[in-house]
């Protein structure tokens, strides 16, 4: 006779060891025995493929009703009719669940971190991390990625988007996404659930960096950098920053590694370029002096800015904007990134040289006639001589030379 809901409520053990069955049909029954807890209630099935009989656990009453052990039964016997062993399937699903709670997003992140960090330079490395660590982390870490949505990563993000860091909060997605896009490819994750939240952040705010384009008040710039008594590697980069008008963290991971002091020439991997396409810098005299003096005092290590603390990373990103505010330049008036600007205006404004040489220099992207970007040598020998100009041009700032409104322009 089928169970009732009553019998099955009502069903006490009788204290045989091996506890008592109460069928049901199809080989389903109620086993109960004895606990530590009480009475202990169990849905079982008895089942027969390949001429072998099996036990399949149906789950534990009364979490389990008996109209839902039932069902259970029911898709188990349709299995065996297909030919498949339900216990190895309900294994197999168990083994998947515990994997999948075994691969967190935390655990994902950081196996996706170490396997692409050949293709970050250091410091992007380390904010990378710090972002992950700081602001994902703590939010969806826990939780395994195959269990993600697209909401878990929204409501991440805007924290940062509340707190102002906007165009931090668009990269960190960008980031979760790689992270996401590694997992599908490992087969861990279904798709990348960031593609769904275009447009969900709000836009970056336009701004520029603010710097110094007077040819007067840069002279007193560069009076002030001369007089600068901070630490001896910040005092030479801050001497570097308008000469080279590299990107601030281009500058502070340099290494020595990719200078030619003889020749008066600064190769950047493309690792560490925005655009990822290897940068040639001419060196002119003066910044070859600048780091002449520099090896002196860090050549024996790997990065010619190395952080005061410890010579195995480099300077901190906050470095030359410190020391400009310690010189009494505010954030309205100048920034470490402004001396792009300021040689972006003065050499085309001031002194006439050409725009593309100017573009390569700045390492933007500059198309040929024919639409193609050029190479990392191009104009070279004309990109030297433009710098050097622009070296001994800063000089004559420094020195408090007249300066002449317009320049006449250099066609070589």
């Amino acid at each position: 006779m089928a169970l009732t809901d009553t019998a099955v409520r009502n069903a006490k053990p009788t204290g045989r060891a091996a506890g008592d069955k109460l069928s049901d049909s199809d080989g389903m029954y109620l086993l109960i025995r004895n606990t530590t807890d009480g009475v202990g209630k169990y849905w079982r099935m008895d089942y027969r493929i390949d001429g072998r009989r099996k036990t399949l656990a149906l789950g534990t009453y009364p979490a389990i009703s008996l109209a839902k052990a039932r069902k259970r039964r029911d898709e188990a016997r349709e299995q065996i009719a297909d030919g498949i062993d339900p216990g190895i399937v309900k294994r197999e699903k168990k083994q998947a669940r515990m994997l999948a709670a075994s691969q967190t997003f935390e655990v994902v992140a950081k196996e996706w971190l170490a396997k692409t960090a050949v293709r970050r330079a250091d410091n992007t490395q380390e904010k990378v991390t710090g972002w992950l660590k700081h602001d994902i982390l703590p939010q969806i870490g826990k939780t395994p990625i195959s269990e993600i949505g697209p909401r878990d990563v929204l409501a991440a993000v805007q924290i940062m988007e509340k707190r102002g860091a906007i165009g931090s909060a668009h990269r960190v997605k960008q980031i979760c996404g790689q992270i996401f896009r590694y997992a599908v490819a490992s087969g861990i994750a279904e798709r990348d659930v960031t593609a769904d939240l275009r447009g969900a952040l709000s836009a970056v705010p336009k701004s520029n960096y603010a710097a110094i384009t007077d040819p007067v008040q840069v002279g007193a710039l560069l009076r002030a950098i001369d007089g600068y008594g901070g630490h001896p590697y910040a005092r030479a980069a801050l001497k570097l920053s308008p000469i080279l008008f590299v990107r601030p963290g281009e500058l502070r991971s340099a290494e020595w590694s990719e200078f030619d002091l003889d020749g008066a020439e600064w190769r950047i991997p493309g690792a560490k370029m925005k655009m990822g396409i290897d940068h040639i810098v001419p060196l002119p005299k003066q910044a070859v002096d600048v780091l002449l003096a520099l090896r002196g005092l860090t050549g024996n290590g790997r990065f010619v800015f190395p952080s005061i603390r410890t010579k195995e990373r480099c300077m901190s990103e906050n470095t030359i904007n410190a020391c400009l505010r310690a010189m009494g330049y505010s954030k309205d008036m100048m920034t470490a990134h402004g001396f792009r600007a300021m040689a972006r205006t003065i050499l085309d404004e001031v002194l006439g040289e050409r725009v593309d040489l100017i573009e390569h220099q700045l390492a933007h992207a500059v198309k040929d006639p024919n639409g193609r970007a050029y190479n990392r040598t191009a104009h070279l020998p004309a990109r030297r001589a433009m710098m050097q100009r622009w070296a001994d041009y800063l000089d004559r700032l420094r020195a408090g030379a007249e300066i002449l409104k317009f320049g006449t322009r250099n066609e070589a």
